[in-house]
């Protein structure tokens, strides 16, 4: 096959490069914001793209003639999004669409769009992929109208929803995990809600699911993610444990008395069988997921080496 990934230097689309890699055969064309890539492996091709313009998206589908692309291209500050909505609404919806125009053109093209969890207002006991979404936030009604966008189109593909994603990788945005240990280096206590409830989602799982989404026929919505529903402060309190940090460091506090500029579902656990079920991949648990990026961490330079290159 012919992949073309968006958003290839954010962390999910660094993951997914690697495991295309390693795993596949498939020719790989790389996509994102900056003029020229970090990535080394001679089998990745790589374009200069903005998806949300138009007239470069239409030109670069037309020419490369993907038979599948992944868009991983996402606005996912959620409080951000909550306060330029404007820009929310052209990179997470019409950036999209952008893509659907090329794609319906050609014979044969599958778009993987990811979404997330907060298309839902987080009060049922768990969902899965016949709840009925109901976002409380700009960014999840921004990724909504992009899941309806692709399923009214024609175009086949596949609504991937995620959350609580994390890892490691080169130069990636701030995650809740990094953003844990960065506290815990400080060694001063700080506080995490415990009234956020969520599977916790290692971003290469996450990128080998996607693979097998990408290789397969398909269609329809899956929720994908670790399997397991936590609490931020439990999930904050493993990885101090995990990292060797003590936990006494993090006390437990409200969304209400930290305050977001964005509305949050309080719980948005997932029931992920159907995919399991049909892909017979069971993404890892929180103890497992947090063990395999300790050895990230202490891989140091040579895990972003194999990043970046792609290759072992």
């Amino acid at each position: 096959m012919r992949v073309m990934i968006t958003g290839a230097h954010g962390l999910l689309g660094q993951k997914l490069a690697l495991v295309l890699a390693q795993e596949s055969l498939h020719a790989i064309l790389l996509t994102d914001l900056a003029p020229a890539t970090f990535f080394k492996n001679a089998r990745f091709e790589y374009q200069q793209l903005d998806i949300t313009l138009r007239g470069d998206v239409k030109s670069l589908v037309a020419q490369w003639r993907p038979d599948v692309i992944i868009n991983t291209a996402a606005m996912t500050d959620v409080d951000g999004c909550e306060t330029d909505r404007e820009a929310c609404w052209r990179l997470n919806v019409d950036g999209l669409k952008n893509l659907i125009i090329p794609a319906k053109k050609l014979e044969r093209c599958r778009i993987i769009q990811i979404s997330t969890d907060y298309v839902f207002d987080g009060k049922a006991a768990t969902f899965d992929e016949t709840s009925r979404p109901n976002p409380m936030s700009y960014y999840g009604k921004s990724k909504l109208a992009a899941e309806n966008a692709l399923a009214s189109s024609g175009v086949p593909g596949a609504i991937a929803r995620t959350q609580v994603l994390y890892g490691t990788g080169y130069n990636v945005r701030q995650n809740f995990v990094a953003w844990v240990l960065e506290m815990l280096e400080k060694g001063k206590p700080f506080r995490v809600v415990d009234d956020q409830v969520g599977n916790p989602t290692l971003a290469d799982d996450l990128a080998y699911a996607l693979l097998l989404l990408g290789e397969s026929a398909a269609t329809g919505l899956y929720h994908i993610s670790g399997p397991e529903a936590v609490d931020r402060f439990t999930f904050a309190k493993s990885i101090a444990t995990v990292f060797g940090f003590s936990p006494d460091l993090i006390s437990a506090t409200t969304s209400a008395e930290i305050g977001q500029a964005a509305n949050r579902p309080m719980n948005s656990a997932f029931i992920t069988i159907k995919f399991e079920a049909e892909f017979r991949y069971r993404l890892s648990d929180t103890a497992r997921g947090l063990t395999r990026l300790v050895q990230q961490y202490r891989d140091g330079e040579r895990h972003i080496e194999s990043l970046i290159s792609a290759e072992h």
